[in-house]
């Protein structure tokens, strides 16, 4: 009976993979869910991991427990090597499935601009390792400079440098300020976590450029009165352990920093140059495949690209954005496209429907365009809120965020702020080995 029914195999457990495949759980389809990872992870809040905010177990669910009561849809953990489109197979790195309709949603990943040797200098955020290793260094920065005798190799060390305006970064400037403001203001004997410099850098002329312009200032004033200091038109020429060195306009600066972090740019996964090859599909700039009006690849109406590795190019004179809400609808129209095939019905080409843009700074500040509404301060934040805790996969999840922030919001405390990482396995194995 299985071999007889539609084989739809969905690459990725993220936003449009997920959606796609619980949008099929009534479907006469058998779905086959492939991830390398076993957890469907909620990607917004990894700056509140990154920030000691929240656990990665709050903003994590393992895919089989979301997908469990979905009787026609198997988990595989898995690493996909390549695509073999001819013959209808995905080729794993131990195995191979085999298809009728393929959904990729592989995502994306931090991008350096060609300049990768960066990345272990300056983390990005894109997945738990990357929150808990920010959370280490930026911890790690403070108990460091607690214990440091020279002035200026302490003022390193509480110096922040976040690269890049956008949501990301603007979110985790403004958590480290309000960490190293309130949440830390007497932890420590020996410094004052206050004296620390928060310093954001963008290359464009404003923070949060896709938003509109006033709304773009209230958060750069509001990141100003949190102590962060905004460089715009600031362009990174090199990252080095200590330092960065950025460019305004012929002028050259060093910042000395013992703490970087990227939040400037992302590429596609390694899986859309893959199936790109293996399809002949184009990709733009950032390695993103351009879809066809209904989200396919192509020459190859079986198989959709969607999400952060797809270039939408089909709705207004710019590509849908890389966002969470572009990666669900897309998934729910890969799942509906499939199945009004199989009914023999019209497809319509995709229409994003825009939800909308939030982006918080920090303790009751944050800005929302909602249609041709424009929010800011409590209210924005409140909306922030809401859409976020409902956009959780699950129930307890919802719950636990809610729980945490409600204690956060009365004690301004971060209750996750724990250093952690392969160091301390590694002096773990060391003694265990010397013994």
């Amino acid at each position: 009976m299985k071999g007889e029914t539609h084989r739809v195999v969905i690459i990725g457990g993220g936003f449009g993979g997920l959606y796609a495949a619980r949008s099929l759980s009534s479907a006469p389809v058998h779905v086959t869910m492939v991830d390398r990872r076993n957890f469907h992870l909620f990607q917004p809040l990894l700056y509140q991991v990154a920030t000691g905010g929240l656990s990665p177990a709050n903003i994590a669910a393992p895919l089989r427990r979301i997908l469990v009561r979905q009787r026609n849809t198997e988990v595989v953990m898995a690493d996909v090597a390549d695509f073999d489109p001819a013959n209808k197979k995905v080729i794993l790195h131990d195995g191979e499935l085999e298809y009728d309709s393929l959904v990729v949603a592989a995502g994306a990943e931090t991008g350096y601009f060609g300049q990768n040797q960066w990345a272990k200098i300056a983390p990005g955020l894109k997945s738990i390792e990357d929150a808990t290793e920010i959370r280490r260094k930026v911890l790690s920065a403070f108990e460091q400079a607690e214990r440091e005798t020279d002035p200026k190799i302490r003022e390193e060390l509480l110096t922040f440098v976040i690269v890049g305006g956008g949501p990301t970064g603007v979110e985790l400037a403004g958590a480290i300020a309000e960490l190293s403001h309130n949440t830390m203001k007497y932890d420590f004997r020996n410094i004052n976590p206050a004296d620390a410099r928060i310093i954001l850098v963008d290359a464009g002329e404003r923070v949060l450029a896709p938003f509109p312009p006033e709304l773009s200032k209230n958060a750069h004033d509001e990141l100003v009165k949190l102590g962060v200091e905004v460089h715009n038109h600031h362009r990174v020429g090199a990252v080095k352990e200590d330092s960065v060195i950025v460019k305004h306009e012929e002028e050259e600066t060093t910042i000395r920093a013992k703490t970087i972090i990227w939040a400037a740019g992302v590429q596609a996964s390694p899986l859309a140059s893959k199936l790109a090859a293996a399809t002949g599909a184009e990709t733009d700039r950032g390695g993103r495949i351009i879809t066809e009006p209904d989200c396919t690849v192509p020459g190859h109406p079986e198989i959709f690209a969607i999400g952060d590795m797809a270039c939408y190019k089909h709705q207004g004179e710019h590509p849908l954005p890389g966002v969470a809400p572009v990666a669900m609808q897309q998934g729910q129209y890969a799942a509906k496209t499939i199945v009004n095939r199989l009914r023999d019905k019209p497809v319509e080409p995709f229409k994003y429907n825009d939800p909308g843009s939030l982006a918080t700074i920090g303790r009751s500040k944050a800005v929302a365009v909602l249609g041709t509404w424009k929010f800011t301060g409590f209210i924005a934040w409140v909306l922030w809120l809401v859409v976020h805790l409902m956009k959780l996969i699950q129930f307890e999840s919802r719950l636990l965020v809610l729980m945490q922030w409600s204690w956060a919001y009365s004690t301004f405390n971060r209750s996750a702020r724990l250093i952690t990482g392969e160091d301390y396995r590694q002096e773990e194995l060391d003694d265990i080995l010397n013994s």
